[in-house]
């Protein structure tokens, strides 16, 4: 009778340890239905299901200046403002491209800064096939979320087992402590392409 117990006590525990094993080491619904990542460099063209894009430059600078209802601002952050200029374009059908997101090197994630309003170079971005549209993407990041960052952009932000473009930012150039080489004082988000508020040239720019 005694050994029957222990038996049973043995086959219960091992039926316990089993179940928790499985709840812990199954994939959770999030990670099933996760858009699914394209990977590409800076300068490539990335392919998703519905879009392509290309990433030419980020600029990073302490203060942002923007027009916002006729009226000139200057934003400031306790971080970086970063401004990621793109190249867009549809797939297929004409559609939009409305997320992105940076990942930091820890897995951190910034969605683009919802501060600037509604601008016309900015998410969502309309976009027609064989027609490239240049499209910013705008963000707050601490300053050592920049080295091994990954630029996230997808046709939406809640867009379940659609393709998201990964584009690593590897390229970037940074100092030893890991902060970007170039940092403007301040950018002017209403300057001509491929200008600064400072003169200087955007990382990135060949």
């Amino acid at each position: 009778m005694r050994i029957r117990l222990l038996g049973n006590l043995a086959v219960l525990c091992a039926t316990v340890a089993l179940s928790y094993g499985m709840q812990v080491t199954k994939p959770h619904y999030a990670d099933l239905t996760a858009p699914i990542p394209i990977d590409g460099a800076m300068n490539d063209t990335v392919r998703a299901r519905s879009f392509a894009v290309r990433l030419d430059k980020v600029i990073f600078a302490r203060q942002l200046k923007a027009s916002q209802f006729g009226q000139e601002k200057l934003l400031t952050t306790s971080g970086l403002w970063v401004v990621a200029t793109t190249s867009l374009t549809a797939t297929g059908a004409s559609t939009a491209v409305a997320d992105g997101t940076w990942q930091g090197p820890t897995g951190l994630r910034y969605h683009q800064t919802e501060r600037l309003g509604y601008r016309q170079d900015m998410p969502p971005h309309g976009v027609d096939p064989g027609l490239d549209k240049r499209g910013l993407f705008v963000f707050e990041v601490p300053s050592d979320q920049i080295r091994g960052a990954r630029l996230l952009i997808a046709a939406r932000q809640f867009g379940p087992l659609d393709a998201q473009a990964r584009i690593s930012l590897d390229a970037l150039p940074t100092g030893a402590d890991g902060q970007p080489s170039d940092i403007l004082p301040e950018f002017d988000l209403d300057a001509a392409p491929g200008q600064t508020s400072q003169g200087q040239t955007p990382q990135g720019k060949t």
